[in-house]
């Protein structure tokens, strides 16, 4: 019996994994829509929706340092207190969204894409 198992192994090993998620995330949080696998979007919504619960509560040194360890990014850390946090202020949780997308070509893999909800979209083409 499986008890007890609570994410997916994607066949990695955990170090793999971990940077996968990261790496994922990073990506997430920045361009605020990315298109991946199903099952890796169900299993990266409550990692994003967890740095973004900690930057809305701890607008602080301490909240700085908990992010910048996770992200490693100092100007995603500035983006998450400045611009996410005051835009999921009224939101209690259920940040991100997913959608299924149809299947890959190759594999025939089932694709999702993976949102922010309230994103910018206008911010997002200035960018480009």
């Amino acid at each position: 019996m499986k008890h007890g198992i609570n994410q997916r192994k994607f066949n990695r090993t955990s170090k793999h994994r971990l940077a996968m998620l990261h790496n994922m995330s990073m990506s997430l949080l920045d361009r605020e829509k990315i298109i991946t696998t199903l099952p890796k979007a169900k299993e990266l919504r409550p990692y994003v929706e967890k740095i973004i619960t900690v930057a809305k509560m701890k607008d602080n040194l301490q909240g700085r340092r908990i992010l910048y360890s996770k992200t490693k990014d100092k100007v995603l850390v500035e983006k998450l207190f400045t611009i996410l946090s005051k835009r999921y202020k009224d939101r209690n949780g259920g940040y991100c969204r997913i959608m299924k997308y149809g299947f890959r070509k190759g594999d025939n893999a089932p694709l999702a894409v993976i949102e922010l909800i309230d994103r910018d979209i206008i911010a997002k083409k200035k960018l480009s």
